[in-house]
């Protein structure tokens, strides 16, 4: 028995699918309880942390409607958990308790369904409770204990919300867990299930949330049509007579695979309570919007991504599997042989010193094990040891190098190999991101050492160029892969944004006017809109798309088409001087173009001389060219293409008024 929606009608690229969906309920997470509303997610003022209960949920100010939260979250019995598991943290050793409380509220808010429904659906959510707690795994499996023991937390909260001191369900018995503890175990298996992040305007996520099923019956895809954002109630879309949402309409409704009289019984009594498009009875609380990110004709399913779609195929159905218990069947998990795109986001090439030939047999799991592990490891040191000389050093050698069979014990025979990752494969794409923000932060690290004309001067020049060079890398070698999967369109208005920014911001350094007696010209660069390219028309096409217009996919293909024909021409001017201090990135001529690598074998990896892969910065010098002012004019314009791009694909993604989109209009207007 399954639930689904599909479109009610044709839909064009880049529309609204829903209207404002609010929450059924939400709640913080744990290390926001103490500085931000519990009902509007919204900061609050210094003084309403200095409360003398540490576990008591704070909330704006009376009048205000989001202090009549406060009796709600009372009688759901957030606090009294809170105040449990700080008195005795063995009982919920799982971190973060955001999930336990939603599930609290939702027994608070939601009325018992009928008893036939009771453990598969709560307010027509599934509960995926039989899947999740009836597997194939022993009591001590990390996963259902993890269930058990936040039952039995929730359980004894409720019991001292009502006055009751006996709290002994905390320590049943396993054997007579599911006769006690029901309930609450039903309610977490749901929001394990349902649960959506939240999200503050800068990608933080502040807590959970759960939403009615005109949402939560909208399956996933690893190749989706549609995707969503979540709203605070500051934003003006999710006011109730927002003329921005007031008049969308819900264009989906559901069906089931199964035609069974349990699947009639559930659509009708979901239909029958309004259920899909039933309105909270608080305004402040969080809100969804779904939006089409490729064309909907009517009756197809509309489906989204509970997953990173830049993971390999077998990355993505362990996530599943863990998280959900259920592996992905869709087009792109389906495909036999694998689509282009995991091919490349998975393969691996192996050399043997003493032979030419690449047809050497070696464990691919074992081997990208290791090299993950070492990935990640380099990583930590970035992250948690703030080490990035250590990071770059250690992330360019294995990308330049690779691994050898000593390093990864994982080659069947004894001949000497090396493995290499592909360039588009999934922990290369990590590797540039991490070495695009390690780069960045030594940049930093450089520049308060740096008296006039000083050799670290130089070198933070070169380092700050070497991440914008990364940045540029990793939107290129994604926008590539989303030619041949169009759902990646989310991540790659993040990455051309990102690398918009990096690009603009490097170009209008004031580090490049202490090198203006070695040959390097003062530019005052003009603003954005001055730089309006007649080619590609990106600021209209932004500045259109913002006002909610229809986009249709053949002006959607042409405009993609001519921003890779302007951004390719600068390109061509920059990335030679943009990787002139970073040898692996050297060995690559052009960061945009990747087409050799969809044509070609895989066996067939751009040799990289291991000598070119040293990270040893002497001897880099800021050319004196006088065409130096030139790139730098260059490089700027590849910005604007950039960021203009990114926030075109952002508004068809979340919107011309999401916080993703106003953040590239504040910086085209700030120019």
């Amino acid at each position: 028995m399954e639930m689904r929606m599909r479109a009610s009608e044709d839909i064009e690229i880049g529309e609204d699918i829903t209207p404002a969906i609010p929450a059924l309920c939400f709640c913080l997470n744990d290390s926001f309880v103490s500085s931000h509303c519990s009902s509007c997610f919204s900061p609050l003022p210094s003084h309403h942390s200095s409360s003398s209960n540490p576990f008591h949920l704070l909330y704006c100010s009376p009048p205000s409607s989001c202090s009549l939260s406060s009796s709600t979250s009372s009688a759901a019995a957030d606090s009294h958990l809170l105040l449990l598991l700080h008195s005795r943290p063995s009982l919920y050793p799982h971190g973060d308790s955001s999930d336990l409380r939603l599930a609290l509220r939702l027994l608070h808010h939601s009325p018992p369904p009928p008893l036939s429904l009771s453990r598969d659906r709560i307010a027509g959510l599934l509960t995926n409770r039989h899947k999740l707690m009836t597997r194939e795994a022993s009591d001590d499996d990390e996963f259902v204990a993890r269930i058990r023991s936040g039952a039995r937390a929730m359980a004894a909260a409720r019991r001292m919300r009502d006055g009751l001191d006996d709290v002994s369900c905390c320590d049943h018995a396993a054997s007579e867990y599911d006769a006690v503890l029901e309930e609450e175990a039903t309610a977490l298996c749901l929001v394990i299930t349902n649960a959506v992040e939240v999200q503050d305007k800068s990608g933080r996520t502040l807590g959970l949330a759960l939403f009615c099923p005109s949402f939560c019956w909208i399956n996933h895809s690893c190749s989706p049509n549609a995707c969503y954002r979540t709203l605070l109630c500051t934003d003006p879309q999710t006011a109730p007579s927002s003329s921005v949402q007031g008049k969308k309409p819900l264009r989906i409704s559901p069906y089931s695979c199964g035609c069974g009289d349990e699947d009639n019984q559930i659509a009708g009594v979901v239909c029958s309570n309004g259920i899909l498009t039933k309105e909270s009875h608080c305004y402040c609380g969080p809100r969804i919007i779904v939006r089409s990110i490729k064309r909907i004709t009517k009756g197809e399913e509309v489906t989204v991504a509970y997953t990173d779609l830049l993971q390999p195929k077998a990355v993505r159905q362990s996530e599943l599997w863990s998280r959900y218990r259920f592996i992905c069947c869709c087009r792109r998990c389906s495909a036999s042989p694998l689509t282009y795109v995991d091919r490349a986001l998975e393969e691996l090439s192996v050399a043997s010193l003493d032979s030419l030939s690449s047809n050497i047999s070696f464990d691919t799991d074992k081997a990208t094990e290791k090299l993950t592990e070492y990935i990640e490891d380099a990583i930590a040191d970035y992250l948690s040891s703030d080490d990035p000389v250590s990071c770059c050093k250690r992330l360019e050698h294995v990308l330049a190098q690779g691994l050898s069979d000593e390093q990864l014990e994982c080659k069947e025979g004894n001949s000497q190999a090396t493995y290499r990752l592909h360039l588009l494969h999934h922990l290369s794409l990590n590797a540039y991101t991490t070495l695009q923000s390690a780069y960045k932060t030594r940049t930093s690290d450089l520049l308060p050492l740096c008296p006039e004309r000083d050799e670290h001067l130089v070198e933070a020049f070169n380092m700050s160029r070497s991440s914008v060079a990364y940045a540029l890398m990793l939107a290129g070698a994604t926008h590539h892969l989303f030619h041949f999967e169009t759902s990646l369109i989310a991540s790659v208005a993040n990455f051309w944004i990102s690398a918009g920014e990096s690009l603009l911001t490097f170009a209008r350094s004031s580090v490049w006017n202490e090198f203006v007696g070695w040959g390097l010209p003062v530019l005052n660069l003009s603003s954005i809109t001055a730089h309006k390219c007649p080619k590609c028309l990106l600021v209209d096409k932004f500045r259109t798309i913002q006002l909610d217009s229809q986009v249709q996919y053949a002006d959607f293909e042409d405009t993609r088409r001519k921003f890779l024909v302007c951004v390719t021409g600068f390109t061509h001017e920059v990335w030679s001087f943009l990787v002139n201090s970073c040898c692996y990135l050297r060995s690559f001529k052009d960061p945009i173009d990747f087409s050799w690598s969809a044509n070609s074998k895989f066996s067939s990896f751009l040799e990289i001389d291991a000598r070119s892969s040293s990270t040893d910065m002497h001897g880099c010098e800021v050319e004196e060219d006088s065409d130096s002012g030139k790139i730098r004019i260059y490089m700027f314009q590849l910005g604007m293409h950039c960021l203009l791009y990114g926030g075109y694909l952002a508004s068809i993604c979340f919107g011309g008024h999401s916080s993703l989109t106003c953040h590239v209009q504040n910086i085209v207007d700030g120019e």
